[in-house]
């Protein structure tokens, strides 16, 4: 008699879209393409090798991520900056984190812990590697463990948007060195606040952690006012 398998888990099928929106959106986070660009369909689809239509769909999942500015019969642009918005997302991210952070110092595990150091240790190899992509990658993956070991997988998705709303603002901030070197110290203090169940210290570092890009977006709206709506 043969031995039963494992249902296989069901692949989920890329689409052109998703290819182009993937590029299309690590070239605007990355700022290769800055705010203010006008983009257009048919040169997209061009430069891609692709139809105009899943170029559409990925203009469309980027306008409702607040990257690009879609208007009908004008050019599309990609998105500037907005104040408004920026603080908006920023209130939210903290109000979720905390919240977080509190449900997180209730439940750890040494499991858990040793989990968060894994990733610690490979944003310390990024960092040193001078790999800044690569480090923002594993930013997000330290904020989605937190989420998901302390009970709240969904919490993230919260946190994601929010951190979507300001991705290029980080670039811009990361591409200091002491900036990563800031970030990832925090990273640093929140596991062992974490870790030791120091509920009080961990809002704190969490509060310190999210204000490390009011210096950053000053400056950048001082030098690039047009890079703002």
């Amino acid at each position: 008699m043969s031995q039963m398998q494992e249902p296989l888990e069901p692949r989920v099928r890329r689409t052109t879209t998703d290819d182009v929106y993937e590029k299309l959106h690590e070239e605007i986070v990355s700022l290769k393409v800055l705010p203010g660009t006008k983009l257009s369909e048919s040169e997209v689809g061009r430069r891609f090798g692709v139809s105009r239509q899943p170029v559409r769909k990925a203009f469309t999942r980027l306008g409702n991520e607040e990257l690009l500015l879609i208007r009908p019969q004008k050019a599309t642009q990609v998105r500037g900056f907005s104040m408004e918005r920026i603080a908006h997302a920023r209130f939210v991210r903290l109000s979720v984190e905390l919240e977080v952070v509190r449900c997180a110092c209730e439940s750890w595990s040494r499991e858990n812990q040793a989990i968060l150091e894994e990733n610690l240790n490979r944003q310390r190899q990024a960092k040193e590697a001078g790999d800044m992509p690569r480090f923002h990658a594993l930013d997000y993956e330290f904020h989605r463990l937190i989420c998901e070991l302390s009970g709240k997988p969904l919490a993230f998705e919260a946190v994601q948007g929010c951190k979507q709303k300001v991705d290029r603002l980080c670039m811009l901030g990361l591409a200091r060195d002491q900036e990563a070197a800031a970030v990832l110290a925090d990273h640093r203090d929140l596991a062992d606040c974490i870790g030791s169940g120091d509920l009080d210290k961990a809002r704190h570092t969490i509060r310190r952690h999210l204000t490390r890009l009011d210096a950053t977006i000053e400056l950048i709206h001082e030098t690039h006012p047009d890079y703002f709506e």
